[in-house]
């Protein structure tokens, strides 16, 4: 019998390291997948429709809205973004844990919607190591810097509404605390009486 996946939120600030770490977290882990939101962008040059992104016409996605489709969604210069319903929960009953990396508003909208969906958020060991990691990017002038680090700030108090929180200091070691929460959610009672439904009968006859 398959068991269904867990729905996880993963948050954090610009530069804290989620995305690096979300991408070696499902190269090690089979069964958990990161969530293909929806957009109305146009396709950019090396982009793959249903793996970057699922491109939508702009009608198309506002019908969706319409239907209730969206889990979460926003709007960034003028293109709609949003993580259908239906999409998360196909893939939540073929067994994958699925990961939304999303923002902390976008959390507050899943959590409505999802209660028993697991929610993580990552932060920088140091105000010092954030303001380094934006630094060493190479894409911002330091008064772009200031601002998000001063964004990061307002991101990071709400640490409190999540299950779980991972301070990336060393990255293996921030790796390996993202792979124990996995684990030990796929070890739980329910998931294993699902996965090894056969075993245990056969162990109590």
């Amino acid at each position: 019998m398959t068991t269904t996946g867990t729905l996880y939120i993963v948050s954090a600030p610009s530069g804290a390291g989620k995305t690096s770490l979300v991408k070696a977290l499902i190269d090690t882990m089979a069964q958990v997948r990161v969530s293909v939101s929806h957009t109305t962008r146009a396709m950019r040059p090396g982009e793959v429709d249903g793996v970057n992104y699922h491109f939508t016409a702009r009608e198309d996605f506002v019908e969706m809205l319409k239907q209730g489709d969206f889990l979460e969604h926003a709007e960034v210069f003028g293109n709609l973004y949003g993580t259908s319903h239906s999409w998360v929960k196909q893939t939540l009953a073929k067994g994958y844990d699925l990961i939304l990396e999303i923002d902390w508003q976008g959390a507050q909208q899943v959590r409505k919607l999802v209660p028993d969906a697991k929610s993580i958020f990552i932060l920088p060991p140091t105000h010092k190591d954030l303001r380094q990691r934006l630094h060493n990017r190479g894409q911002d002038a330091d008064d772009v810097i200031d601002l998000r680090m001063q964004q990061a700030i307002a991101e990071m108090s709400h640490y409190v509404e999540y299950d779980y929180i991972v301070i990336n200091d060393q990255f293996a070691t921030a790796l390996d605390d993202l792979k124990a929460i996995f684990r030990a959610n796929q070890l739980r009672l329910e998931s294993q009486q699902k996965r090894h439904t056969q075993l245990l009968c056969d162990l109590l006859r």
